[in-house]
């Protein structure tokens, strides 16, 4: 019939399934040794965080909220605090805090340079853009299989599936404010003979670390968002609890355990807002 469609099959499935035992036939000894780095890097930053006092930790909050927002703010974050370990969850937050770290530094390591590549390079960044569309749109499940192809079980693959995720905003948004630098401001310091890696350093990355900090901040939000979904590969924490209390329709701790996510959210986007204020407030001083 005229509306049926035709009996063609085009296996892109097919060709990326065989890529992926490719590279874990001949790339498996990589694969080993991120997961042997990661995999003991949180293992010492979660215990870092941990053998950190409680009230040392609601302190520091208090303080960051103050210097960053105002005394309101800073007040409401150690409550904040305290309530997630009044939860009984601290232990399980503080593996959270750690994965997003590991994530959110690897994220910004990988990106930031990226970006920079994509500000300097209109070959490099149309090439890019497709491919940041594609992993912005892509459904996070989807993430998952291919980590839990190349790592067992666990953080590790909550957080490189965490990092795939939340990459596109920092790449994207240091690129936008690279290229949004004055260009009056770029004249100046080449007329006093500034070379490409001092205007880099000197005038372009300052210039734009306002908008930077939007594309951090953004970041670090998808990356708690993966919480959750990083919990069905193994990872421990808050979203391992939310999905425990959903096979265990557990009302109560699933409820504790989602307010407390959502206490990091406005902690964590409250601060890098505060940050990029601070920075936008000194560059506006010293324009």
């Amino acid at each position: 019939m005229m509306n049926e469609f035709p009996n063609v099959r085009i296996p892109i499935g097919d060709y990326v399934e065989k890529f992926i035992d490719f590279l874990a036939m001949n790339f498996g000894w990589l694969f080993d040794f991120i997961f042997t780095i990661a995999s003991t890097t949180i293992r010492t930053i979660e215990s870092a965080l941990l053998a950190t006092p409680w009230w040392a930790i609601m302190i520091v909050v208090f303080l960051l909220g103050w210097y960053l927002n105002n005394i309101l703010n800073g007040l409401m974050f150690a409550a904040f605090i305290f309530l997630i370990g009044s939860f009984n969850l601290w232990e399980d937050t503080m593996t959270t805090v750690a994965i997003i770290l590991i994530s959110v530094v690897l994220s910004l390591a990988i990106g930031i340079p990226v970006g920079i590549l994509m500000a300097f390079s209109k070959t490099f960044s149309v090439i890019m853009r497709p491919i940041l569309d594609a992993m912005q749109t892509m459904p996070t499940f989807v993430y998952l299989i291919p980590v839990i192809f190349f790592f067992p079980l666990g953080n590790v693959p909550a957080i490189i599936a965490t990092i795939i995720y939340a990459l596109p905003p920092v790449i994207r948004l240091t690129e936008l404010g690279i290229r949004n630098v004055d260009s009056e401001v770029i004249e100046s310091a080449e007329s006093f003979g500034s070379s490409r890696n001092q205007m880099l350093v000197k005038v372009q990355l300052p210039q734009a670390l306002p908008t930077m900090m939007a594309g951090i901040n953004q970041t670090t939000m998808m990356a708690l968002s993966m919480a959750v979904v990083g919990s069905m590969v193994g990872a421990h924490g808050l979203g391992e609890r939310v999905l425990f209390s959903i096979n265990q329709i557990n009302i109560s701790l699933g409820f504790e355990a989602g307010i407390s996510i959502v206490f990091l959210a406005i902690i964590i986007d409250r601060l890098t807002n505060g940050v990029a204020d601070r920075l936008q407030n000194t560059g506006r001083r010293s324009a």
